[in-house]
């Protein structure tokens, strides 16, 4: 697909998009003055105690900028619109609908690496040494569209997810609207073997303590990472790998100090959340509990 460059009058847009990360680029496509006609994102969700409901973040920031909101991608049809913006939508465009609109995708990796659902999580679990963001063609697979514009981002070897996906929403939202002011012109297949980026389910941010610390580490900076102490949930909020060594080779999950047994190597807990209580200094947990000697996490 090739889109020509944007007309003379502003371009106008529909945007798709649901999280906190989506709302960036909205706010920016906005202010550089493109005409958005309609945003769409997922319906309205029960939370809380009151079960109040609660808009999602673009729609909270849509109402605020005085723009047109559906829950329904066909409304997209009848918006008159030039192109469609698609940024962390969570649904599939389907082909009738890509038939009548074309729509680009600010995708969090570089394509074809992280196709999917949590390409910033999964580049993060991997060790890999780089990332990106992609301006690309949303067609009928998953992202396999052709890249217009793309921009390279190191990952920092202490990096959390939260701070990586800001970077990325930051590079990518100048990168969207810089393409969309210039015109987009022709689509650069994507070269290279895919990966994909399956969505981060529960049972992936439970610490393994058979692994290496080193890759505990990292699930741990992906954030929601947890583990068990006595029967109750302890969630694991920020942690390190530490240069310790442990000579009497005991069994991964031992607790000695705020340091944890792995795999290879020793972990070491910084700041804890107890089921039921509020985050804390790993100390503080450690004094209150008391572990015993025989006693090891994830049990």
């Amino acid at each position: 697909m090739t889109l020509a460059p944007a007309p003379a009058h502003p371009m106008r847009l529909a945007y798709l998009g649901t999280p906190a990360a989506a709302v960036p680029p909205l706010e920016a496509l906005v202010a550089a003055g493109f005409d958005v006609v309609l945003v769409v994102t997922r319906i309205d969700k029960r939370r809380g105690r009151g079960s109040e409901l609660s808009p999602s973040p673009v729609k909270h920031a849509a109402l605020r900028l005085g723009l047109p909101v559906s829950h329904r991608v066909d409304d997209v049809l009848d918006a008159d619109a030039d192109l469609g913006v698609v940024v962390a939508f969570g649904q599939i465009i389907k082909p009738p609908v890509l038939a009548v609109l074309p729509m680009v995708n600010l995708h969090f990796s570089l394509l074809p690496r992280w196709r999917g659902a949590a390409p910033v999580e999964r580049a993060l679990l991997a060790g890999d040494r780089e990332t990106g963001v992609c301006v690309m063609a949303v067609e009928e697979g998953l992202d396999t569209g052709g890249v217009y514009r793309k921009a390279t981002v190191p990952i920092a070897d202490r990096v959390t997810g939260d701070d990586l996906r800001a970077r990325l929403v930051e590079v990518g939202t100048t990168l969207l609207v810089d393409a969309l002011r210039d015109g987009l012109g022709p689509a650069v297949p994507q070269h290279g073997e895919p990966t994909y980026a399956a969505k981060i389910e529960p049972a992936d941010l439970v610490l393994d303590w058979s692994q290496p610390a080193i890759e505990l580490d990292r699930v741990v900076r992906v954030g929601g990472a947890s583990t068990t102490f006595r029967g109750r949930r302890l969630k694991v909020l920020t942690a390190e790998p530490s240069g310790a060594r442990d000579g009497a080779e005991r069994e991964p999950a031992t607790i000695l100090g705020d340091l944890v047994t792995t795999g290879d190597g020793l972990l070491r807990l910084l700041q804890v959340q107890p089921e039921g209580r509020g985050a804390m200094p790993a100390s503080a947990w450690l004094n209150g509990s008391r572990p015993q000697p025989h006693e090891r996490l994830g049990a």
